[in-house]
């Protein structure tokens, strides 16, 4: 009697899948870019306006404009496929960069107004080389086992660029003006782009073409989105949250900023032992069921967080909280990508990263206004009790979809 031997796929098997490397590589040398532009545009406009005023409305336009954005120009790579939709929108944005550098080079040699303009154009045309990959992914992994992994990778490496991010803005502006990690992220945008859309795996993904209808279009992509947008949306309005109390509490405890950064690059350290361990494990729940379990599982730990009584006890506390960070966005694109129409895909995705920004956003202003009311400690309990209303209704949604037997088949193995 013979035996099968299963090989469970590994990170290093998603690696080398057969052009994986060289596309994954290209994507993140591009996305390095969204951790150091943003931080090089606040910090040039506060040196050149001498306003932190005029900083933050600035840096609100450029924010908003990309992230609210996102789905619209994830619509145009659908469409138009990513080497046609791509290489525009990286002239644009990063043309828009250059000019904003010119601007901020010298205190005082351009107008708020050109500046804040200049900034929220460059905002509107963020290439969505994130959405863009992960579709990517779904293409080249030969089946949701290995897309799972590359999931879980594609998270935690986004994880570390938006932590070495600021870090390489920090050394930088040791010896340059803040403008200039404007063009160095400028760069990274267009060379990472330009190795992306010339990979193999990016020039054979087609074009979606025209849709039948606006209405049929926005349809077709948002169908079945509901429970991975508001779980998105909702973790990321947690982080937000977090974010500002762990300073307010270090800050509360005579720990001052340096205390809130150990405890912030807590929570970052779970998030990616998380992401890697979700996507190590063999899961036989479905990923709607992990999902509520992943959303109740970062409620109780920002509860628990809730009752720290020092730092230490704090950042074990969100360290624990970061565990499921990862794994709950890890998942929540997961699902977006299986119910999404294949020629929707990175529009799916663009949704709910688009819900995750947008949460942090929310959570970073809901938190300001709260912290001036309540303890740190309750504010972090409200956070974990909306995170626990959250996985009660992903749970609902999920069982409800199961009622009704709406699945979608499954993707054959390429």
């Amino acid at each position: 009697m013979s035996s099968t031997h299963v090989v469970r796929p590994s990170y290093a098997a998603v690696l080398r899948i057969p052009h994986a490397r060289r596309t994954f590589v290209a994507a993140l040398i591009g996305r390095l870019s969204y951790g150091i532009a943003p931080l090089s545009v606040m910090l040039a406009v506060t040196r050149a306006s001498g306003s932190y005023a005029v900083a933050g409305v600035v840096m609100a336009l450029f924010s908003a404009t990309s992230v609210f954005l996102s789905p619209a120009r994830a619509a145009l790579i659908d469409r138009y496929g990513p080497r046609r939709a791509l290489v525009p929108m990286v002239a644009a944005h990063t043309g828009l960069l250059g000019l904003l550098a010119v601007l901020l080079w010298r205190p005082g040699a351009a107008s708020p107004l050109v500046i804040a303009a200049v900034s929220g154009l460059a905002g509107a045309c963020t290439p969505p080389l994130g959405p863009t990959m992960r579709a990517v992914w779904g293409r080249l992994a030969p089946d949701r086992a290995m897309m799972q992994r590359a999931y879980s990778l594609d998270a935690v490496a986004e994880e570390l660029l938006f932590v070495s991010g600021p870090l390489l803005v920090g050394l930088l502006v040791g010896f340059a003006p803040p403008a200039a990690g404007i063009v160095v992220g400028a760069a990274l945008m267009v060379v990472g782009t330009a190795g992306f859309v010339s990979s193999p795996a990016v020039r054979a993904v087609p074009a979606g073409g025209r849709e039948p209808g606006p209405d049929a279009a926005g349809r077709r992509v948002l169908r079945g989105l509901g429970r991975p947008v508001i779980a998105a949306a909702a973790v990321g309005l947690a982080l937000g949250v977090a974010d500002l109390l762990v300073v307010a509490f270090a800050e509360g405890h005579g720990h001052g900023a340096g205390g809130a950064a150990w405890v912030l690059a807590a929570l970052s350290a779970g998030s990616a032992v998380g992401g890697l361990l979700n996507g190590a494990v063999e899961w036989r729940a479905s990923a709607g069921a992990r999902l509520s379990v992943q959303a109740a599982g970062l409620g109780l730990a920002l509860c628990g967080a809730g009752l720290a009584q020092g730092l230490g006890t704090l950042a074990v506390a969100v360290a624990v909280a970061g565990v499921f960070v990862s794994p709950l966005i890890t998942t929540a694109y997961l699902i977006a990508d299986e119910t999404a129409a294949p020629e929707a895909r990175v529009q799916a995705g663009a949704w709910v990263n688009t819900a995750v920004n947008a949460g942090i956003t929310g959570g970073a202003a809901a938190a300001g206004v709260l912290v001036g009311w309540l303890p740190a400690g309750v504010c972090f309990a409200v956070t974990g009790a909306l995170m626990l209303v959250t996985a009660v209704a992903v749970a609902r949604g999920a069982a409800r979809e199961k009622g009704y037997g709406t699945s979608r088949t499954p993707r054959m193995t390429r």
